[in-house]
């Protein structure tokens, strides 16, 4: 299957430029520069940086806690377009068995139940559209399988920065996104007769390397 969860947005170049000469007390310095960062990196393929990428999510558990926990096996690309940032394009991969609340039983019973982990050990993310809200922040959106359903998903996107990675010598971009599901939409009705949560939202870190 292909993969995805995750990233890539901003906008194009002349709005970039625009943004540059017209910086005021409105558009921080920062942000200026941080437009700036992304129109000088190289286009291309980038891979999923495991090691500092993250995706947590959480729920209200029965109205005592926000209950959250994370996948630990992430993998994908992003076709990154700096100079027409919404050209780009992400297909990322969990492992729908790497759940991990840090209750190694309860991982396992999250995975089977839950996301229907023996029949569908991935969860997929497929972007289909990129919108800029600013220089450097959009909404992509993108099509999630999760438990063997398959629905359409909009997460907040921003660009962080880029650099060339001092440990391993490649370009390094950053993002970071944000988002929430009902996740009886996917048929993923476990415990909602007990007051479990059915809104889950997400918290998304992700780093890439670029391709040779």
């Amino acid at each position: 299957m292909r993969r995805t969860f995750i990233l890539a947005l901003a906008a194009p170049a002349t709005l970039i430029a625009f943004a540059a000469m017209t910086a005021t007390a409105a558009t921080p310095t920062a942000d200026v520069a941080k437009a700036a960062n992304l129109a000088a990196q190289p286009a291309g393929i980038y891979e999923v940086e495991p090691t500092h990428t993250s995706v947590h999510w959480r729920l209200d558990h029965s109205g005592l806690s926000t209950y959250t926990a994370r996948f630990d096996k992430i993998s994908g690309t992003i076709n990154f377009n700096p100079q027409n940032p919404t050209a780009s394009s992400a297909d990322i991969t969990i492992d729908a068995t790497s759940v991990n609340t840090g209750l190694p039983k309860f991982d396992a019973e999250i995975a089977k139940q839950v996301f229907k982990a023996e029949a569908n050990p991935t969860i997929t993310f497929k972007s289909t559209k990129l919108t800029a809200t600013s220089a450097t922040t959009g909404t992509m959106t993108g099509d999630l399988t999760v438990a063997g359903v398959t629905k359409p998903v909009t997460l907040n996107v921003s660009y962080n920065t880029g650099r060339k990675s001092p440990f391993r010598g490649v370009q390094n971009v950053g993002f970071s996104a944000t988002g929430s599901i009902k996740r009886s939409e996917w048929g993923m009705n476990n415990w909602i007769n007990f007051g479990i949560g059915d809104q889950v939202d997400l918290i998304i870190e992700a780093e890439f390397l670029k391709k040779d």
